[in-house]
């Protein structure tokens, strides 16, 4: 009899202590005070203060701001030139979200090799459109002026200043775009205009992809601008009516 008593106790203990091993969290766990909740932390939810239109707004944002520009304008460039596909190529040459030059990334010091970096890119084409700013400068219009600026980004400076020349001697106003210097771009392709001792840029046939892209950029714009107009009024009702929203900067 006391020989099975000595194999019942170390077996006895073994069951207790995988007893407590099991449920000893539940038994020994402090219970939660209902008035707990009350000291809870409050959980911030942080709200951007932008729109998302592409992968590349963050640069879109930065080119802007080297600018004084408003970001939704570059992000319509990109859009109506690539469509926001940085893989982009045209037929001649083109390339990027920004649809840059190479000579033109060249000649700002760019290597082959980082053309179609996204950064890049959009910082080259933020370089050429403030070059192109500081050469209509005098047009007092900004609306005016982003439509001169538009039009040299796509057809060159040197053939939108040719328009503006031979506009000005036939009498239009050669500081508005539509239906003034825009008739004359169209003018360009016809001998008895390009061969004027004005027009020092020759022949342009191109003035229908001109155009078109003037008004694409101003239309996608305006409605890129609404949306994130529409966004950041969404935000505004929602911090004032939910104090724990905090708006990221």
């Amino acid at each position: 009899m006391m020989r099975d008593i000595r194999y019942i106790y170390p077996t006895g203990l073994l069951a207790v202590f995988a007893f407590f091993v099991t449920m000893g969290d539940t038994l020994f766990k402090p219970k939660k005070s209902k008035s707990c909740d009350v000291l809870k932390r409050p959980e911030y939810i942080y709200l951007s203060p932008y729109t998302e239109l592409s992968h590349y707004d963050k640069y879109f944002r930065e080119a802007a701001d080297t600018l004084g520009y408003d970001w939704t304008l570059i992000a319509a460039i990109a859009f109506t030139e690539s469509r926001f596909d940085s893989t982009a190529r045209s037929g001649v040459g083109a390339c990027g979200v920004m649809q840059m030059m190479p000579k033109t990334m060249r000649g700002f010091g760019i290597p082959d090799s980082l053309q179609m970096d996204n950064r890049t890119n959009i910082m080259a084409a933020a370089k050429l459109l403030d070059i192109l700013e500081k050469q209509y400068r005098y047009i007092s219009d900004s609306e005016e002026r982003i439509n001169f600026i538009l039009a040299s980004y796509n057809a060159g400076f040197g053939h939108i200043l040719d328009a503006m020349r031979l506009a000005h001697k036939h009498g239009k106003n050669k500081h508005v775009w539509q239906e003034n210097v825009d008739s004359f771009l169209i003018y360009k392709s016809l001998p008895e205009f390009y061969t004027d001792s004005l027009c020092r840029n020759g022949e342009f046939k191109d003035w229908k992809q001109t155009l078109s892209f003037v008004r694409k950029v101003n239309r996608n714009w305006k409605r890129f601008s609404k949306r994130q107009k529409t966004y950041r009024d969404s935000i505004d009702v929602v911090m004032k009516n939910d104090t724990l929203k905090k708006l990221m900067q």
